[in-house]
């Protein structure tokens, strides 16, 4: 089937972004809506109907002119912050736009936009602050949060919700209110890797306080002017939020994201079996780093059923990975999940995770440490030791802890493999275990590595290797869209597994072993509609789709899927007259809503 006939067959869906887009703006109001204006590109027969003749200079535009005047614009920034500032300028301007420069681009822009420059701005949120983006709830409020909700629209207009306590953001820890923007850089990063339309993603923060002394201290911070609130009370307003969520937006995913470490685990653990969720820290993670292991597994030749792992820093990340590896053996091996943890050898500060350490470890710890008799009692528990006994196929590095991963560790272990698998994950870049030149050079061109940020490709024994990156966005849209047009009850395991095989079919890898273990950022697109194809399948097999007329032949699943996702093309305007629609009334209404309860779904600092 053609893309085209695909778009046809299914163009009655309520997703389907084709055709007249029913706009109730005119004059300055559909200038100053991201959603529909498209400045110098209005033709000529728009600038009649809105009223926009004396509003916009004469010559006509085309997208892809305006996306060369906006590159010059963007290249002339001094630096990747500033370049941020711009970018989130222009999408409080116009949606479309910003969209298309970033595809166009975004091989250069994704850092910017996302990890790490997103770091810089989520740091400088309170000075950078220029207009709201998001809802924004806080924890002395919380009689407000079903009002804050309701100015997003009705039951019908979210997809999707990326919600942030701000506690432990992109490597940089608690950052309290700012946590937002890691919440919209999400939601970006869905609609330019799967397609969720902008309209229907809600970012919102949970402002439980901070205990960032600097931001405490700083008499420009927007958020609570607080220490954090811990126990009943955090647990009784997450409920809160959870509830209200799903009674107003009955279809919407909630994406966790930069959760503590106290708290990531258990309120996923809490909420998985009731409603679908997903927090990328760990499950996201765990699949992107599962799938690239797996494509290394295939170039290596070594059975699932034989791996043997250890993974080095024990927080959100490392048992993230963790699980989905133990679940994956559970998955394709007829083991039991305690059977597969025996795999996996974690490591943390105090070193080899024991059961003895009792308390001390976390819950999410616990299932992963040893019995003490496992252990030699002569034997030490640092990372050389257990390479040294345990004789790895995978390392995996989730420590933040910079070089750990030394020569002696390395050649440790490629004494005892023929293709040591090493993962290098920590971010940002100054804080990796190992430098990807390193690791080629200590066994001999031998290892297959991946990173967790952007590395230029090595050079060694005369082949070029491209180092493939362990970008959770290769991953997490593309299972998101899934839930989202299957509107599964559930994210289950075996959904995560089948969004784990689709990937990992994708590895470049697969045909060439000097080729990268993953996909690039460029290709994710397409991948996305495999990874959301694996999750629908999965979630109609498992009987928790409640989407009708799914379709089964494989064929047509992809162009149901692509015909429901968002691209970034200026669509012919219709007028709306309709004074009760909902999506306008929405877009309305932000704007006169308090930046400290709930803020526009149209711009950004």
């Amino acid at each position: 089937m053609s893309a085209l006939k695909g778009a046809s067959k299914f163009k009655h869906l309520p997703r389907v972004a084709s055709g007249p887009l029913k706009c109730p703006f005119e004059g300055t109001s559909l200038l100053t809506s991201s959603q529909f204006n498209k400045g110098s590109a209005f033709p000529k027969e728009e600038r009649t109907a809105f009223k926009l003749h004396g509003l916009l200079p004469p010559n006509i535009q085309t997208l892809d002119e305006q996306v060369q005047r906006a590159y010059q614009q963007y290249t002339s920034c001094d630096n990747d912050l500033a370049k941020n500032t711009f970018m989130a300028s222009m999408k409080a301007q116009n949606e479309v736009l910003y969209y298309k420069l970033l595809q166009t681009h975004l091989k250069e822009m994704f850092s910017v936009i996302y990890t790490p420059t997103e770091g810089d701005a989520i740091q400088n949120y309170s000075r950078l602050f220029r207009k709201p983006e998001g809802c924004f709830l806080n924890i002395r409020d919380q009689d407000s949060i079903e009002e804050c909700l309701s100015a997003f629209g009705t039951a019908e207009d979210v997809d999707y919700i990326v919600v942030s306590d701000g506690e432990e953001i992109l490597g940089i820890g608690d950052q309290g209110v700012g946590a937002v923007l890691i919440s919209v850089a999400k939601l970006v990063i869905t609609t330019l890797c799967a397609g969720i339309h902008p309209s229907r993603q809600l970012p919102v923060v949970l402002d439980c306080g901070t205990n960032n002394e600097e931001l405490l201290n700083d008499e420009l911070y927007l958020g609570l002017r607080e220490h954090r609130v811990r126990g009943k009370e955090y647990d009784d307003f997450v409920e809160r939020f959870v509830q209200i969520a799903r009674k107003r937006f009955p279809n919407a995913y909630i994406h966790f994201e930069d959760f503590g470490l106290q708290n990531a685990r258990r309120i996923l653990d809490k909420y998985q079996s009731q409603i679908p969720c997903f927090n990328d820290d760990i499950q996201g993670t765990g699949c992107v780093t599962l799938a690239a292991m797996l494509a290394a597994l295939h170039v290596s030749d070594v059975k699932i059923d034989d791996v043997r792992v250890v993974v080095f820093g024990s927080g959100t990340a490392g048992t993230g990975i963790a699980d989905q590896i133990a679940d994956t053996i559970v998955t394709q091996t007829n083991k039991s999940k305690e059977e597969a943890s025996k795999q996996i050898w974690c490591i943390d500060k105090p070193g080899l995770l024991l059961k003895s350490y009792g308390d001390k470890l976390t819950p999410a710890q616990f299932s992963f440490a040893r019995n003490d008799n496992e252990w030699p009692s002569d034997q030490k528990h640092d990372l050389h030791s257990v390479i040294h006994q345990v004789k790895p196929h995978v390392l995996i590095g989730t420590s933040t802890k910079p070089k750990a991963f030394t020569e002696d560790i390395v050649r440790e272990m490629a004494k005892h493999v023929d293709r040591p698998i090493i993962f290098p994950l920590s971010n940002p870049t100054r804080l990796h275990e190992a430098q990807p030149s390193d690791l080629y050079e200590w066994t001999d061109g031998k290892a297959l590595v991946a990173t967790g940020s952007p590395f230029p490709p090595v050079e060694y024994g005369g082949k070029k290797y491209d180092i493939a990156e362990c970008n959770n966005s290769t991953c997490f849209p593309g299972i998101g869209l899934g839930a989202v047009l299957s509107r599964s009850r559930l994210v289950s395991k075996k959904m995560l597994v089948a969004a784990v095989e689709a990937l990992k079919a994708k590895s470049p890898a697969l045909e060439d072993p000097n080729r990268p273990l993953l996909p690039d950022v460029e290709d994710v697109r397409e991948v996305s509609v495999d990874i959301a194809a694996g999750v629908i399948q999965c979630a109609v097999n498992e009987g928790l789709a409640q989407e009708k007329d799914i379709p089964t032949d494989d064929a047509e699943l992809r162009e149901w899927i692509r015909a429901q996702m968002w691209d970034a093309v200026y669509r012919p305007l219709a007028k709306e007259y309709d004074e009760k629609s909902t999506l306008c009334k929405k877009k309305e209404s932000h704007a006169s809503l308090d930046s400290h309860r709930c803020g526009t779904t149209n711009s950004e600092k």
